[in-house]
């Protein structure tokens, strides 16, 4: 009886708004859902699967939570699902879900694992590691090297270096910079428990696909070292109980040897969690709808271990403003999403589409990914030399 229940709920007309919904579309189409798309680009490929809304923009042109979520109360749907970047709006979060089945975490838990202060002094609590973090500048004596930080980060846009002399607004923090690795742990949760899908690689501020600064710009799943795992596994379960978190979450970390210091808790699904319904076929939309119901669907590790090919992603930011030219043929093949319409003007910085590659390594992986990039740039940037000779 329970699994007809979620089979009803997962095929419901679902709400699904944030920057970039393409991914959980892609997969709740797949389990038969009827998605509506609140989403910042409305691409090709997502209208092919959804019926697209355009979104509200505030007047400096960016996305408003708040204003999408208002938006959202002239749509009939049964169910909402919300990702980046809903977790920093909390009170965005109760418009949308009032009414309606809210698939993912309540406002009031965004409020407890999203303030930075608190999650710093969580993790010694729970036995666990992290980045100092202040709300103020650091000592002039600290030896530590330090980044400033937005108390509403995503993506990592807006951190930089942080330098004597520079401001801390009410906005900001001040976190230690951990040196090593950058990876995440994926996982479903139900509130007490957590079932893992897989850990990735980072990939950020990659000048081989265009990006800058801290800016995320990708994805590797890969075989996991099994120390690193089991440490990644039990920060996520001490996390995920503390904070009782539900459906899918990601935890950013660095990784120091085998040690993960956690550096943000994303409570909603994340860009890399479509690589593991890639590497496994498992179902990220029904795998979220089941942690939020409060029951976790069977660990995905099993079927990424040692003899998995490693999947990437990459997003490719425009390094000029482009005007692209036909882009349907982008649709024809599995190695390219989040494709924008022909015709369409893209700014310095912003993303392009969304590449995808896979080797026996994940160094072979990241090498067909930076060919793919290089392929799709030529033919973005090849156009508009043309145009201009």
């Amino acid at each position: 009886r329970r699994c007809a229940t979620l089979v009803r709920m997962a095929r419901a007309p679902v709400l699904l708004a944030g920057v970039s919904v393409r991914a959980l579309a892609e997969s709740a189409a797949r389990a038969g859902a009827q998605v509506t798309a609140l989403d910042a680009y409305g691409d090709l490929d997502l209208r092919r699967i959804a019926r697209v809304v355009a979104i509200p923009r505030n007047a400096s042109g960016t996305f408003d939570q708040m204003a999408v979520a208002r938006a959202s109360r002239d749509i009939d749907a049964t169910a909402v699902s919300y990702v980046s970047s809903f977790e920093n709006a909390p009170e965005a979060v109760e418009l949308l879900a009032r009414g309606r089945t809210l698939v993912g975490n309540t406002a009031a838990v965004l409020r407890r694992v999203r303030d930075p202060l608190a999650l710093a002094r969580a993790l010694p609590k729970l036995g666990l590691y992290g980045p100092l973090v202040r709300a103020s500048a650091p000592l002039i004596t600290s030896a530590r090297r330090w980044l400033l930080k937005p108390r509403r980060s995503g993506g990592g846009h807006g951190i930089v270096r942080w330098t004597i002399g520079m401001a801390v607004p009410r906005t900001s923090v001040v976190q230690e910079r951990i040196p090593g690795p950058a990876g995440s742990i994926i996982f479903v949760a139900d509130g007490e428990s957590i079932s893992p899908l897989a850990i990735t690689r980072q990939l950020s501020g990659d000048p081989a696909f265009g990006a800058g600064g801290y800016a995320y710009c990708g994805s590797i799943l890969e075989p996991h070292r099994p120390a690193l795992f089991a440490n990644a596994l039990e920060l996520a379960a001490r996390v995920a109980r503390e904070f009782e978190l539900r459906g899918l979450c990601g935890i950013d970390f660095i990784a120091r040897g085998d040690v993960p210091y956690v550096i943000e808790v994303n409570p909603r699904p994340t860009a890399s969690m479509e690589l593991a319904e890639r590497a496994t076929g498992v179902s990220i939309w029904l795998a979220h709808v089941s942690g939020c119901s409060g029951a976790l669907p069977p660990s995905t590790l099993a079927a990424t271990g040692a003899s998995m090919l490693a999947h990437g992603k990459a997003v490719l930011y425009a390094r000029r403003d482009v005007v692209l030219g036909d882009t349907t043929h982008w649709l024809a093949g599995d190695d390219v999403r989040d494709i924008p319409a022909p015709g369409e003007r893209i700014a310095r910085g912003t993303p392009i589409c969304t590449i995808f590659a896979s080797g026996r390594t994940s160094a072979l992986c990241y090498a067909a990914l930076v060919r793919r990039a290089r392929l799709r740039f030529a033919e973005v940037e090849g156009r508009m030399r043309r145009r201009s000779a």
